[in-house]
Order: C-alpha cells, then structure tokens, then sequence
C-alpha cells in the first residue's frame, strides 16, 4: 500500500510517499480503506512535534509512528476478532494513526 510517512520531525518537506505492507488489525481493530483524509492543525503540530511536550507521546526522537493522519473516512475492509460493532463493507468516519495512507486500522 502506498502510505505519506514522516521519519523524523520538521517541516512539510520531510514527507515522503512510500510502499509498505498492509496493517493488520488487533482483536478489538477494524482495517480500513480509505476513501477520505484531512489535514487538520493536529497533523501539523505531530509533523513538527510542536509544542516540545508533544513528543511525551509521539516519540522523543523521531515519530513512534511514521504514517501521518488523524482524521479519516472510508469502508471498513476487516474486523477484528472482538469487533461486534462493524463488519465489513460499512461505511465509517473518525479517527486513527495513519490516516494518510490507502489502508488504516482504527
């Protein structure tokens, strides 16, 4: 799948299309396909790690997780063993870590 990551901290200029394997999702996961992302002011203070604290829990040195995006739309591909809520091939909205990418779970 092919996925926008950060592999360090900083501008805009640090993102790089990629091709990485598809997540599989937890027991408690569903994997999504995304149709949709936005861009909102979180991913831009995670890109930056600004203000510093934001690195407490996004990784001190560089991003415990590299695909960027929070907010996220699309078709729920796979569910977890313990998901009795959703089922594939429903349509859902929220958000997730890695919502810049062809597939994420949340």
């Amino acid at each position: 799948m092919q996925a926008i990551v950060a592999r360090q901290y900083g501008s805009p200029d640090v993102l790089r299309l990629e091709t990485l394997d598809r997540p599989a999702p937890g027991p408690n996961q569903v994997l999504l396909r995304v149709r949709a992302a936005a861009v909102n002011p979180l991913d831009y203070h995670l890109l930056r790690a600004e203000p510093a604290f934001v690195r407490l829990f996004s990784g001190l040195g560089s991003p415990r997780r590299p695909i960027r995006g929070v907010d996220v739309s699309g078709v729920v591909e796979a569910a977890g063993s313990e998901v009795t809520r959703f089922h594939p091939g429903d349509a859902v909205f929220g958000t997730c870590d890695g919502a810049f990418a062809e597939y994420a779970c949340a």
